[in-house]
């Protein structure tokens, strides 16, 4: 009932898309057209490249902020955004867990609280739950192999984050920021929580990074560090960069270091949707026939209308470019990069479930746990992933103006 109502509020949302819809002379059901650039630009998104990055990141184990695995990860990432040709930097931050954070560094600073019926974010817990938490305990890990990879343990200090930049042509002073979290933890590979976000988002830089595609506004991908701490480098790129936000350095050059944010797209957790939980807490093996993308913005953020509109742009941009599994709009996003943003720019996160009333009620069992390896998941599950990248190429390509150069 609740998503009923949300679909039919939503509406008024959708309206405001079709005059831009009209002016390319389509209607909003109406498939991309032939010649359609966009369409051209998803097809250059590949299963096996996808798989191929989420398995490069899996080398660096759980990658937990505060350690050389994670280091080595970041320098990886930057090597490869460079190799694409898409200009990189960094975001340089200092991290001082809190005195009572354990070990394993799992320690949230985002979400709030929650009762024994709500989900973070503000969404009411339904049906089956199963028990949810991060593995501590190195001795869980099976392979003693990866449990040795993961063996150091985080420690305080200098932190850093990487991201690179596609220049737009005509509007290079406006950008949308294309998110994922790098780190992990619970003595796995992290995989899924966030190899999967961190490979689409590296696949994504590399598409619009090649030489035949111009955008007429910019995209920032960044590669965000100590997610799972509660979203420090997201915290400190707003601190660092929001003041420069649309100035020209220097005058007159046409170089903007920091052009004005219109929207930030998160990606956590992109390949596991294999429905709820049995009553005594077990997980069917398959991929649910339902299986989708879900697309969620925060209904009680600021931002929340245009949030909103930009979530069920997502969708329609799903309609028309994701080859395999459907889009599903929820008001719920919380505990991910994109909540330090919420309140300031229009905000939407896409993930595999609903992240408050479906993984936190234990629909992930993989979920910072030791299972959490590029083993565990089928070619279905990658190819869910493969759908949110095609969703979100598709959405930013319309967004920024993408075309290819003849």
């Amino acid at each position: 009932m609740r998503r009923s109502v949300l679909y039919a509020v939503c509406g008024f949302f959708w309206l405001l898309m079709v005059p831009a819809a009209a002016q390319r002379g389509e209607s909003p059901s109406s498939g991309p057209p032939a010649d359609d650039p966009i369409k051209a630009l998803a097809g250059r998104l590949e299963l096996e490249r996808y798989k191929a990055t989420v398995k490069g990141l899996t080398q660096f184990g759980d990658r937990r902020q505060g350690t050389d695995r994670n280091r080595a990860a970041v320098d990886w990432i930057e090597a490869q955004l460079k190799s694409y040709g898409c200009p990189t930097d960094r975001i340089k931050y200092e991290y001082q867990p809190p005195a009572t954070q354990g070990r394993g560094g799992a320690g949230r600073g985002a979400g709030g609280g929650r009762g024994p019926d709500q989900a973070q974010g503000g969404g009411r817990l339904r049906g089956i739950r199963a028990r949810t938490g991060v593995n501590t305990d190195p001795m869980m890990q099976p392979d003693v192999t990866l449990r040795e990879l993961n063996m150091q343990a985080a420690t305080p200090g200098p932190r850093e984050m990487v991201y690179c930049t596609k220049a737009g042509t005509s509007h290079a002073d406006e950008m949308y920021i294309v998110g994922a979290h790098m780190d992990g933890h619970g003595w796995g590979e992290a995989a899924n929580d966030d190899g999967s976000g961190t490979a689409l988002v590296m696949e994504l830089a590399r598409v619009f990074s090649m030489r035949d595609v111009e955008t007429e506004r910019s995209i920032r991908f960044a590669l965000w560090n100590n997610e799972e701490t509660g979203s420090q480098a997201a915290r400190a790129y707003i601190a660092q960069r929001s003041p420069m936000q649309g100035q020209e350095d220097p005058p007159g050059s046409g170089r903007y270091p920091e052009p004005r944010w219109l929207g930030m797209v998160q990606h956590d957790m992109m390949m596991f949707d294999h429905g709820m939980p049995r009553a005594d807490g077990s997980m069917n093996k398959e991929q649910r026939p339902e299986a989708d993308v879900n697309i969620e913005f925060q209904m009680s953020s600021k931002t929340a209308p245009e949030s909103q509109k930009l979530a069920w742009l997502f969708e329609a941009a799903n309609e028309k470019y994701a080859t395999d599994y459907p889009a599903a709009v929820g008001s719920h996003m919380t505990n991910t990069d994109s909540g330090p943003f919420q309140d300031l720019i229009p905000a939407i996160s896409l993930r595999e479930n609903e992240r408050g009333e479906q993984i936190g009620a234990g629909w992930d069992p993989q979920w910072h746990q030791p299972t959490d390896l590029f083993a565990t998941y089928t070619d279905k599950d990658f190819r869910l992933g493969l759908n949110a990248a095609q969703t979100t190429l598709g959405a930013i390509a319309q967004l920024t103006g993408a075309t290819l150069k003849k």
